[in-house]
């Protein structure tokens, strides 16, 4: 892609994180459930209206690698909402304080794509074995994802301690300042758990673009386009989270099967549609189980019906 390109989907960039920010300026109440899910559907609509205009230029090969990459970051993302939603409660910071960290925490996490993206395409143009590497990668990811996540305690991250042992610490929060006389608030302490976090989540989903793009174009916008939404679909979902129950099994199952796909690219070609309908297949699947209810919720739905059966002629 043309460096006008680049700048361009940058200007776009600073546009809509500008309009997000305009929105929410000055509001002192916690984003509210409507606005939430509002801003989620624009933030998803330009997600595939970019898929749009990819497909109509570059063709539907592109078009499909980019909805793949978007629709992979984007899962993995609602599932990493759960450890900032044990973070922020760690930290104890109060909803409208919440939004201020999660927008600097993405436009962080942002910039750390772009890097991590860059150095992986660098590795990946000098380095034929790298992609192996990165598919054993993916495959050790799905079998960690097996088992329950936690998020990282506050004292075992190690940044954290070095910017508690460097930077004096205020004991309560100033507003929504992270610095205040020279001292950093709990604020800014939530902001670098969030960063450092989000860089280990990183080491999982810049090396998932790569099972079905090198484009660095792809790869970066693709996530990009999928981290922007965040911190709306962080209020819509802070509520019912736990109802996806079954997405982390889903998202260790994607991990596997697209690790194996890395590993085994010289045997196994797949078309970028085929890629992404699996992708969809596996992803539409979890988030479906997740979505029906429990054998004790269907339980406790049919007892008081059953107590009204029991109770006629």
């Amino acid at each position: 892609m043309s460096l006008w390109n680049w700048v361009a989907f940058h200007a776009l960039i600073l546009v809509l994180l500008a309009v997000d920010l305009g929105m929410h300026r000055g509001g002192r109440n916690a984003t509210s459930l409507r606005s939430a899910a509002i801003w989620s559907a624009t933030w998803i609509a330009v997600g595939f209206l970019f898929w749009w205009l990819l497909h109509e230029v570059r063709g539907p090969d592109v078009g499909a690698e980019f909805l793949s990459g978007y629709l992979i970051e984007k899962a993995l993302s609602v599932d990493n909402l759960f450890v900032f939603a044990l973070i922020f409660a760690s930290f104890r910071v109060p909803p409208e304080l919440q939004r201020r960290v999660l927008f600097w925490g993405i436009l962080g996490a942002l910039v750390m794509r772009g890097i991590m993206i860059g150095a992986g395409v660098y590795l990946v143009s000098r380095l034929d074995w790298i992609l192996y590497l990165f598919g054993a990668m993916l495959v050790l990811t799905g079998l960690r994802m097996c088992k329950r996540r936690n998020a990282p305690a506050a004292e075992e991250n190690a940044v954290l301690r070095w910017v508690k042992n460097v930077i004096p610490v205020t004991a309560t929060y100033e507003g929504s300042r992270f610095f205040v006389h020279g001292a950093a608030t709990p604020l800014f302490l939530t902001l670098v758990a969030i960063e450092t976090t989000d860089v280990l989540f990183a080491l999982d989903s810049v090396p998932a673009v790569f099972a079905v793009t090198t484009d660095p174009f792809i790869a970066y916008t693709s996530n990009a386009l999928a981290i922007l939404g965040l911190r709306s679909l962080y209020f819509l979902l802070v509520g019912g989270m736990r109802r996806l129950r079954h997405l982390e099994t889903g998202l260790a199952a994607l991990m596997i099967v697209i690790g194996v796909k890395m590993l085994l690219a010289d045997v196994i070609h797949l078309r970028p549609s085929t890629s992404l309908l699996l992708i969809g297949l596996v992803l539409g699947a979890s988030i479906g189980a997740s979505l029906v209810p429990s054998r004790r919720a269907r339980t406790k739905a049919v007892a008081p019906v059953a107590v009204f059966l029991t109770m006629l002629p």
